[in-house]
C-alpha cells in the first residue's frame, strides 16, 4: 500500500493519467476509478489516496496501476492474465534471456486451458525438443531427424486409415514453399521409417523421420544426396517452417485447428544472420496479417533486430519490455508511444540499482553488454575504449580487468549474489563515468550522485 498512497504529481500525471487516456482504456472505468479515489495535495505536490476506501476498491486500484505499468506484477500468473486481457490482436514482448520468457509461454499455455481442452498453439524451446537426431552411429549412413509422434503438436492418428494428422494434411508440401525462402535443401517425411539393421536387432518399431536431401554435383552430374546432416541453423529454420505450416492452418480456420485461440511464439530466431532475421520477421508478419480472424498472437524475443522488425510490421500491436525485478516480481514497460531502445531501459535499471544499493554480480554482465554496444556504435574495437576514468581515479586501470572477470562468473539470475562493498564502489564509479562521457536524457537517466553507494 505504501507505494500507492502518495504519488508525486508529475509522476502520477505521466505514468498513470496519461496512459489511461489511451484508446484501449476508453471503454473501461479505469480512469474514473483512479480520479474518484485520488486527490491532489498541493502541499505535498502529490496525489494522495483518499481515506476510507474499502478492500475491493483498493484491489481494483492496484490492478489498474499494474495494468498501466506503474506497479510490477507479483507473478507470471498475473502477467499471463494481463496479456490475456489485452484487446489488441498482437502483443509483442521484448525480454532478455533469463527473464522467464519460456516459462511465461508455458504458464500462458497452462492458464489458457479449459479442462483438458487446449487453446494455445505455441513455439518455444520445448517445440524444438520434439525433433531429435538419429545419427546412425553404427553405419553412419542414415542420419534422420525424428519427430516425437506422441506429441499433440503433430496431431493424432486416424484409426480408420492409420494416418497421422500431419500426414493427412500433407504437411511436407505445406512446409516446402516456406522452407525454400531460406534453405537450399529438400526433405521427405517417412511415417513408417525403420532404423537400419532394426530387424537384426529385433526392433520392429516404426518412426516418423525426416530425410534431408541436398543436390550435389558428382562427376559433373547433379545428384540427390540423401540422409544428410544439416547444420544447426538449417535444422532450426526447418522446425520453424514446420511450425509456420501448422500456424497457417490455424490462421486459415482449418477445422483440424479450430481449437486455436492463441498463437504464442517465443524466440524463433536462433543461428540466423541479420538478413535471415529480417526475412523471418517480415514473412511471419505477412502470414499473420493475411486473414481476418479471431486468433490472438503473442510474440516474445530477446533478439533486438527481430523485435524491431515485428514492431514496424505490426504497428497496431501492444508492445512491452518485460523485466524481472530482484524481488522476483515482473514489470511490463509499455513501449508503444516511444521508440524502442532496450539499452536505455537497462541503463535506467542499473542506475536505479546503484541508487538503491541493490547491486548484484550479474549487473556486471549487463554493464559489459551496454559497453560493448556503445563501443560498436562509436567504432571502437573493444569495450574498454568506452571506460574513461576521471583524472583523480587511481583505480581506472583495473576497471577493464574487473569487468572481464566479474562478467564471466557463474552468476545466476535466480539466486543472485550481492556484490562486495568494494565492488559496489567500483561499479558505481564505472557507471557514473560512462554516463558522464555518453550523455542520455536526464529525465530518463539522471546523473549519479558522487557520494558513497549504499551498502
Amino acid at each position: 500500500m505504501s507505494g500507492i498512497t502518495n504519488i508525486q504529481e508529475a509522476v502520477f500525471k505521466k505514468e498513470v493519467l496519461k496512459k489511461l487516456n489511451r484508446p484501449e482504456f476508453k471503454n473501461s472505468d479505469f480512469k474514473k476509478t483512479i480520479e474518484d479515489n485520488y486527490a491532489l495535495n498541493d502541499e505535498k505536490d502529490a496525489y494522495v489516496l483518499k481515506n476510507g476506501i474499502n478492500a475491493n476498491t483498493t484491489s481494483k486500484i492496484v490492478s489498474i496501476l499494474k495494468t498501466v505499468g506503474f506497479l510490477p506484477f507479483d507473478s507470471l500468473d498475473e502477467v499471463v492474465n494481463h496479456i490475456k486481457s489485452i484487446e489488441k490482436k498482437y502483443t509483442l514482448l521484448f525480454a532478455y534471456n533469463g527473464t522467464g520468457k519460456t516459462r511465461l509461454s508455458m504458464k500462458f499455455r497452462e492458464l489458457s486451458k479449459t479442462g483438458d481442452n487446449k487453446e494455445t498453439l505455441y513455439f518455444n524451446a520445448f517445440t524444438e525438443d520434439l525433433f531429435t537426431w538419429d545419427n546412425d552411429l553404427d553405419d553412419d549412413t542414415h542420419r534422420v531427424l525424428l519427430l516425437n509422434r506422441d506429441s499433440k503438436f503433430f496431431g493424432s492418428t486416424d484409426a480408420e486409415d492409420d494416418k497421422s494428422l500431419i500426414e493427412s494434411i500433407d504437411i511436407a508440401n505445406r512446409i516446402r514453399p516456406l522452407l525454400k525462402r531460406y534453405a537450399d535443401f529438400n526433405f521427405d517425411i517417412d511415417y513408417k521409417y525403420k532404423k537400419p539393421n532394426a530387424a537384426d536387432n529385433g526392433d520392429e518399431s516404426e518412426y516418423w523421420a525426416v530425410n534431408f536431401i541436398r543436390e550435389e554435383l558428382v562427376d559433373g552430374t547433379a545428384q540427390n544426396k540423401n540422409f544428410i546432416k544439416v547444420s544447426r541453423g538449417e535444422e532450426n529454420i526447418f522446425i520453424w517452417c514446420f511450425f509456420l505450416a501448422i500456424a497457417q492452418l490455424a490462421i486459415d480456420g482449418d477445422q483440424n485447428y479450430d481449437w486455436v485461440k492463441y498463437i504464442y511464439i517465443d524466440d524463433p530466431i536462433s543461428s540466423l544472420d541479420d538478413n535471415n532475421t529480417i526475412a523471418v520477421a517480415s514473412h511471419l508478419a505477412r502470414l499473420l496479417k493475411e486473414n481476418d480472424n479471431n486468433v490472438k498472437v503473442i510474440i516474445s524475443s530477446h533478439h533486438t533486430l527481430f523485435f524491431n522488425v515485428m514492431c514496424n510490421e505490426l504497428k497496431n500491436g501492444q508492445k512491452y519490455f518485460l523485466s524481472k525485478l530482484y524481488d522476483n516480481k515482473y514489470k511490463l514497460t509499455d513501449t508503444t508511444d516511444t521508440p524502442f531502445f532496450h539499452h536505455v531501459s537497462l541503463i535506467r535499471d542499473l542506475h536505479n540499482a546503484v541508487e538503491s544499493g541493490n547491486l548484484y554480480s550479474y549487473h556486471f554482465n549487463i554493464l559489459r553488454s551496454i559497453l560493448e554496444k556503445t563501443a560498436s556504435f562509436h567504432g571502437f574495437a573493444n569495450f574498454s575504449d568506452c571506460i574513461k576514468p576521471e583524472a583523480d581515479d587511481e583505480n581506472g586501470v583495473i576497471y577493464t580487468r574487473m569487468i572481464n572477470i566479474l562478467s564471466h562468473g557463474n552468476y545466476s539470475l535466480y539466486e543472485p549474489t550481492e556484490m562486495l562493498p568494494e565492488n559496489k564502489q567500483h561499479f558505481k564509479r564505472i557507471l557514473r563515468q560512462f554516463l558522464k562521457n555518453y550523455k542520455f536524457n536526464p529525465e530518463i537517466v539522471p546523473e549519479l550522485e558522487t557520494e558513497t553507494v549504499q551498502e
